[in-house]
Parts: C-alpha cells; structure tokens; sequence
C-alpha cells in the first residue's frame, strides 16, 4: 500500500455538476453526487455512487487489478439492449484507508461510455 504524496498526487473532489453515463442509448447512472478523482497526470475520471447506477444492467465480471496507493478494484460489464460492453466499469469496493471516499462509487472507462456533465437539476 502506497500512500499519495508530491510524487503522486491524488485529489477527491465533488463534482459541481450532474453527471449522466449511457451506453448503446440507454442511461447507466446519472447523479448529482459524482466524486471526480485526479490521480497525478492521469486524466480525471468520475466516481458515481453505487445507488445511482441501474444495476441491471451491470454484470459482476472476473477481472480484478490492483493499484498501489487505492486498492483492489472489481469490475463489471454493462449490458443494454444489444450493446455488451465487457469489463467498462470498476469499483474499489474495499479501498485503502487514504481512498476511503470512493467505496460504495463506480467508475466507467469514457473510451466504452458517454459521460456526460449536465447543469445541476
């Protein structure tokens, strides 16, 4: 377990807007109370919590990685009428204590899904 620091930074902020994910047309998740995760020079990815995703159509998949300084992350494929997009979202579901924010929070891969940030409701 690493701990973030200057030599790998990483911030938990809220996200100021509503944050709406679909695939193959249909809404995955949307949420007012998205965390946006920034991890030293990587591109910022949002955080959706758990209960705001439809999870039928999430499908827990076998892959498992590790990361150093959050933890290991599942991950799940997402299912949406014709549309199987394999292993595009991942949870830390048991992160270290320094990412304790993000448990209970999925992420999608935004090269498989459409995020979208939308005006607070």
């Amino acid at each position: 377990m690493k701990n973030p620091g200057p030599d790998h930074p990483i911030t938990i902020q809220p996200t100021a807007k509503r944050v709406r994910v679909s695939a193959g047309g249909v809404v995955i998740a949307e949420t007012s109370h998205a965390l946006t995760l920034k991890e030293a020079s990587y591109p910022a990815i949002q955080y959706i919590p758990r209960q705001d995703a439809h999870h039928e159509f999430l499908e827990r998949s076998d892959r498992s990685t590790h990361c150093p300084y959050k933890g290991d992350a599942s991950y799940f494929s997402i299912k949406a009428g014709d549309t199987r997009l394999d292993n595009a979202v991942w949870s830390y579901e048991q992160p270290f204590p320094a990412m304790r924010e993000i448990k209970d929070y999925l992420a999608f891969y935004p090269d498989k899904v459409t995020i979208e940030q939308l005006d607070a409701a």
